[in-house]
C-alpha cells in the first residue's frame, strides 16, 4: 500500500473516497477545513445529511455520503473521534482502520484521509498509517470463494494524507510514515503466523519464518532440536514435547549494533511462548477449548514480528528474541499428572496439570536467557485463562516487581496504544504452588490463576528486571473491532517496538546515566542441576 502526504483543499484531493474525522461539536463552527470545503461543494447537504442521521461525531460514528460528482471523491466519510479533551491516538487507529473496513466494501482503490489537528502530527500520521494498513488485513487464504473474488478485485492500494491547515511536511513526519508502515507490516506478518492452522505452522514452520526474517533484517538465527534442547538440560521444555511426533524447535534470534561499543552494552531479551498446538495433553482440553489452541503461540509470533522492526530501527544496544518452539500431545510417551521434571536452572517441579505447559517451557526459556546477562527481560504468553476472566478480550496483564522496568513497558504500550493493566505478584501466593516432593508444582489452585503463572516464570528469573505480559485474551479478537479483524491480532508488536524505541532515547540522551542502571540489572548466574 503506498502512502503519501498531500495539502491544500480537501474537496480536489485525489481520492475515490474523502474521510474526514471529526471531534464532538465540529459539526458547527469549529468545523475543521476539510468538512467545511466539503459542505461548501456539496451546498450544505453534508452537515444536513450528519444532523438528520444523528451523527455528533462520538466514538465509533461514522457517516458516508455520495458527492454526486461535486468532488474529486465519490464519496465522502465522516468518522466520529468523541470528546477532544479525552483523545488519544488510540481511538484514531481504530477509527482509521474502520475507514478502511468501509473502503474495502466499497470497493474503492484509493483514499484521502485529512488528518485531523492534534497535539502532535506525528502521533497523528502513526495511527493513521497502522490503523488503514491494518484495518484491512483479511486471512482468507483457505476459501476458495475468497480466492476467486480477488482475481481482477478493486483493492485498496493508494492513501493520500491530507495535512492540517498549516502544517508542512517535514522529515519527523516521513520517519512516521516509514515506522509506522514497518510496524503494521510486521503486526500483519505475526497476524498470519497466530491465524494459520496448526498443521501449516507446526514448530519447524516457525523456526524457519524466524530464520528467513533473520535473513531479511540482517539478524543472526540460530536454530536448534532437539538434542540441543538435551546438551542445554531443559527438562521442563522436554518434558511439554514429549507427546508430539513433531520435533520441537530452540530459536535465537540476535541484534547487534555495528558499533564496538554499543555491542558491548548488556542485551534486552524478548522472549516469547511458542506452543504451536496446545491439546493440554493427559490433562485433555474439551473440545471447544482446544479449537483455538493454534493461537498458543501468539507471544513468540509478537516477538518475531518486533524482532523485524528493531533489525530496522538500529537500537545502541543489543536484542534478543529467545523462543522455544513445541506442540503439547497426549500420547503413550507423553508426560504425566504426578511426574517430576527437573528444569535448567536445577529446580524440580511436580506436574500437576499438563495443560500448565506454557510456564513449563517458558521456564527453561528464561533461564537460558538470563545465561546472557541481559538489562531486561520482556516475556509475551497466553499463559492463563484466569486473565481472561479478570481482564477480558483486549486488555493484557503486565506483571513484574522492577518498578522502573514495568513502568517503562506501562509506558510504551500506552504510547502504542496497546491497553495493559498491571496484576499483583505477591509472595502470598506462593503457598498454591508449594510441592511435597518437588521444590514447586506447576499448577495450584484456581484461585489467582495468573498470578500463580507469573510467580512461576518469576522463579527462573533471578534478579534480572523481568516483565510478564499475559497476552491471553488480547491474542486473538473474538470479533471485528476497529482495525482488528476476527482472529489473530498481533498484541504486543507494538508496544514491544515502542519499548525499544522509547529505550534508545534514554540511551541516547543520557548516556552517563544508562550505565549505573545496566550494572545493576545484571543477572547472577544461573544455577545449573548437578550432573
Amino acid at each position: 500500500m503506498n502512502f503519501s502526504f498531500v495539502s491544500g483543499d480537501a474537496t480536489r484531493t485525489s481520492g475515490d473516497l474523502l474521510v474526514i474525522p471529526l471531534f464532538e461539536g465540529e459539526l458547527g463552527d469549529s468545523a475543521p477545513s476539510s468538512l467545511s470545503s466539503a459542505d461548501g461543494a456539496l451546498e450544505g447537504r453534508l452537515r444536513g445529511a450528519a444532523t438528520q442521521e444523528g451523527f455528533k461525531g462520538r466514538a465509533d460514528q461514522s457517516l458516508v455520503m455520495h458527492t454526486l460528482g461535486r468532488t474529486s471523491s465519490e464519496r465522502v466519510l465522516l468518522l466520529g473521534l468523541g470528546n477532544r479533551a479525552r483523545f488519544h491516538p488510540e481511538v484514531l487507529r481504530l477509527a482509521a482502520g474502520r475507514a478502511a473496513k468501509t473502503a474495502q466494501r466499497l470497493k474503492v482503490t484509493s483514499v484521502a484521509f485529512a488528518l485531523p489537528a492534534t497535539e502532535s502530527t506525528q502521533d497523528a500520521v502513526r495511527a493513521v498509517v497502522e490503523g488503514v494498513a491494518l484495518g484491512v488485513y483479511r486471512f482468507d487464504k483457505y476459501k476458495s470463494s475468497a480466492r476467486e473474488e480477488k482475481k481482477g478485485a478493486a483493492k485498496l492500494g493508494k492513501v493520500s494524507l491530507l495535512l492540517p491547515e498549516g502544517t508542512e511536511r517535514t522529515r519527523e513526519l516521513d520517519a512516521a510514515l516509514t515506522l509506522a508502515q514497518r510496524v503494521a507490516e510486521a503486526t500483519n506478518w505475526a497476524r498470519d503466523l497466530v491465524n494459520e492452522p496448526p498443521n501449516a505452522v507446526t514448530p519447524t514452520v516457525l523456526a524457519e519464518a524466524a530464520r528467513q526474517a533473520a535473513k531479511e533484517g540482517g539478524l543472526k538465527a540460530t536454530i536448534g532440536g532437539r538434542r540441543d534442547i538435551e546438551k542445554l538440560d531443559m527438562g521442563m521444555f522436554l518434558g511439554v514435547t514429549a507427546g508430539s511426533t513433531e520435533e520441537p524447535r530452540l530459536i535465537h534470534l540476535t541484534y547487534m549494533p555495528k558499533n564496538a561499543r554499543d555491542a558491548k552494552q548488556p542485551p534486552l531479551a524478548l522472549v516469547g511462548k511458542a506452543v504451536t498446538f496446545d491439546s493440554g495433553g493427559l490433562s485433555l482440553k474439551p473440545t471447544d477449548g482446544m479449537v483455538d489452541m493454534k493461537t498458543d503461540m501468539a507471544g513468540s509470533a509478537a516477538v518475531l514480528g518486533a524482532m523485524k522492526v528493531i533489525a530496522a530501527l538500529k537500537p545502541p544496544f543489543p536484542v534478543h528474541a529467545f523462543i522455544g518452539a513445541c506442540e503439547n500431545m497426549p500420547a503413550g510417551n507423553a508426560y504425566k499428572p504426578g511426574d517430576i521434571l527437573t528444569s535448567r536452572l536445577g529446580k524440580t517441579v511436580e506436574i500437576t496439570n499438563t495443560d500448565a505447559e506454557g510456564r513449563l517451557v517458558l521456564g527453561d526459556i528464561l533461564t537460558w536467557a538470563t545465561e546472557h546477562k541481559p538489562a531486561a527481560i520482556i516475556d509475551l504468553a497466553t499463559l492463563t485463562g484466569a486473565c481472561i476472566v479478570a481482564l477480558g478480550n483486549y486488555i493484557v496483564g503486565a506483571f513484574g516487581d522492577h518498578e522502573e522496568t514495568v513502568t517503562q513497558v506501562l509506558q510504551a504500550a500506552r504510547t502504542a496504544g496497546e491497553e495493559m493493566w498491571r496484576m499483583p505478584i505477591s509472595d502470598m501466593q506462593k503457598d498454591a504452588l508449594r510441592s511435597e516432593v518437588a521444590d514447586m508444582k506447576n499448577s495450584g489452585e484456581r484461585w489467582g490463576g495468573s498470578i500463580n503463572a507469573a510467580i512461576f516464570l518469576r522463579e527462573f528469573v533471578g534478579e534480572t528486571p523481568w516483565v510478564h505480559l499475559d497476552i491471553a485474551g488480547p491474542a486473538s479478537s473474538p470479533k471485528e473491532r476497529g482495525y482488528l479483524s476476527k482472529g489473530g491480532t498481533g498484541v504486543g508488536v507494538r508496544t514491544l517496538v515502542e519499548y525499544v524505541r522509547l529505550r534508545a532515547q534514554t540511551q541516547d540522551t543520557a548516556p552517563a546515566e544508562a550505565a549505573p542502571e545496566a550494572k545493576a540489572s545484571k543477572a547472577k548466574p544461573a544455577r545449573k542441576r548437578a550432573k
